[in-house]
């Protein structure tokens, strides 16, 4: 390999680096690297249909080879470390993640106020399809001092909160 292809591979490498750094804190990086380390099985630095099909069988799950192949297919390439933060970072802090979530709040907004229900985003939270929070997790949300007050959510400032993970955007 020439000189000026490596220079420009580590170059490209270096402002994905340094992007995936500026999205995560030191803290949460710290904390993905121990997920991947857990879903990379075999230890190789690039986790693979084999390594996930390995983690949903440790779960009790037998997932056909096609979803998995669709889910690595999620990668631009080998979904090693840095791919798998990039691709969170996408997930986590996508465009149209903060306006999915108020149009879905929104259904719960009759008089157009921009606030719902308590009760109703309970009762979304709870809901025993998908992953519904438990007592305890709706609980612990609680402790996160959501926008709620005298029974009403304030949806828009709600979603700003999930979406930038608690802090201000």
């Amino acid at each position: 390999m020439s000189k000026a292809v490596k220079k420009k591979s580590t170059k490209t490498k270096s402002k994905s680096q340094s992007s995936v750094q500026q999205t995560f804190d030191q803290k949460t990086i710290q904390e993905f690297k121990e997920s991947f380390a857990i879903m990379d099985g075999n230890k190789d630095g690039v986790i693979d249909r084999n390594d996930l099909s390995d983690l949903y069988a440790c779960l009790g799950q037998i997932q056909p080879v096609e979803k998995i192949d669709n889910m690595l297919k999620e990668a631009a390439g080998p979904l090693n470390f840095t791919t798998f933060l990039s691709m969170f970072g996408e997930k986590m802090h996508g465009s149209d993640t903060f306006s999915a979530l108020v149009d879905a709040f929104k259904m719960f907004d009759k008089t157009g106020t921009g606030k719902m229900k308590e009760q109703d985003l309970m009762g979304l939270l709870m809901n025993k399809r998908g992953n519904p929070l438990s007592d305890d997790e709706y609980q612990a949300m609680l402790k996160g001092k959501p926008p709620i007050d005298k029974g009403e959510v304030d949806y828009v400032a709600f979603a700003k909160m999930l979406t930038s993970g608690g802090e201000e955007a």
